[in-house]
């Protein structure tokens, strides 16, 4: 029997607002959300495409957030010093011999910068982040592991079901996470995604640091990703004050 075109049309505003906050979703969590078939559901995928509201991937689709998002490079220059030292106290806490976790975005490049000026003898780096891995390609003492999964182009990062697969090859020792807003609340990222990617992470992970430059205090972002009860480590420029003012707990290595 033929669906009336208003309850079609109503299907695919709510898909649009879902895959807004979701950024990134896959042809089966459509299917699983909406309660129809893949061929109603690609169906759905190709409308909103042809509207502009989103841009189909093989075997899913991202939202229009995506392609508004700031990209890798654009990003290096918000907040450069903030991130340098950022990065010079994470680097602080890296030893030879220990397998680490550097996540997406551009305060992880810096660490990973700075871990190229002064490598420690022995080190396993595990990323999702590309220009992480082709910083850090060919330093010497360190073994390179790059995740597999689908690839957001302006988020230069790796992400889906295949990046959390390849994920449990690993043991991590340290994860560093990056993070797009710290309020009252506790912290949150870009999109759901990439959120549960970093859940998945915490989880594997012997110890977690989340890094935020000061520009971040006082937001929130699409997607929650932890209460500050379950956050030991935050590494932030931010001062004490600019932190009391935000109500937000001390930064802690």
């Amino acid at each position: 029997m033929r669906v009336p075109q208003h309850i079609v049309n109503r299907r695919r505003a709510e898909l649009a607002a879902w895959m807004q906050q979701q950024g990134h979703v896959s042809l089966q969590a459509v299917c699983v959300r909406f309660e129809i078939s893949e061929a109603t559901a690609r169906r759905d995928l190709a409308a909103l495409e042809a509207d502009q509201q989103i841009v189909r991937t093989y075997g899913g689709a991202l939202s229009e957030y995506n392609q508004r998002f700031a990209s890798f490079r654009d990003r290096l220059a918000s907040a450069p010093e903030g991130k340098r030292s950022i990065a010079e106290r994470a680097r602080q806490r890296i030893r030879s011999g220990i397998t680490i976790f550097l996540d997406a975005g551009t305060t992880l490049f810096a660490i990973a910068e700075a871990i190229a000026a002064a490598p420690p003898e022995s080190l396993v780096v595990v990323t999702n982040n590309l220009p992480v891995a082709e910083r850090l390609a060919g330093v010497p003492g360190l073994r390179l592991m790059l995740l597999g999964g689908e690839l957001l182009a302006r988020q230069s990062t790796l992400v889906g079901e295949a990046a959390i697969a390849s994920l449990a090859l690993y043991r991590i020792d340290l994860a560093f996470l990056g993070v797009e807003a710290a309020n009252t609340e506790g912290l949150w990222n870009s999109q759901e995604e990439i959120a549960a990617f970093q859940r998945d992470v915490a989880r594997r992970s012997a110890v977690t640091c989340y890094c935020a430059d000061a520009t971040k205090l006082g937001r929130a972002a699409p997607a929650f990703l932890a209460p500050w009860s379950q956050v030991a480590h935050f590494i932030t420029d931010a001062s004490a004050a600019a932190l009391r003012k935000h109500r937000l707990p001390a930064s802690s290595l």
